[in-house]
């Protein structure tokens, strides 16, 4: 993978309130072309999140632990392609 500035794409959702963290997260991941991904920075372990994006977006999106607790969690996750995204871009993004 090259090294570009969107290969290094970070989001701490820690401060952010948490009805709105989940928008804030999936509309970083549809921004993302494959190949590129973004360093996830949250308080606790995000499994619910990693279960939601295998149910509803199977072999869209790659899970990596870079840091597990106890206090901080960061996970990268990497869009792996376009097909099946059910968001209505034709694999445009």
């Amino acid at each position: 993978m090259t090294d570009t500035a969107t290969d290094k794409l970070q989001l701490d959702v820690r401060s952010i309130p948490h009805p709105e963290r989940h928008p804030r997260i999936f509309g970083m991941l549809n921004s993302l072309q494959p190949g590129q991904g973004v360093t996830l920075t949250v308080d606790h372990d995000p499994l619910p999140l990693y279960y939601h994006l295998g149910m509803h977006f199977s072999g869209l999106f790659g899970w990596d632990y870079l840091e597990r607790g106890p206090d901080i969690w960061q996970v990268r996750i990497t869009r792996e392609k376009h097909e099946g995204c059910n968001c209505n871009c034709g694999g445009s993004h």
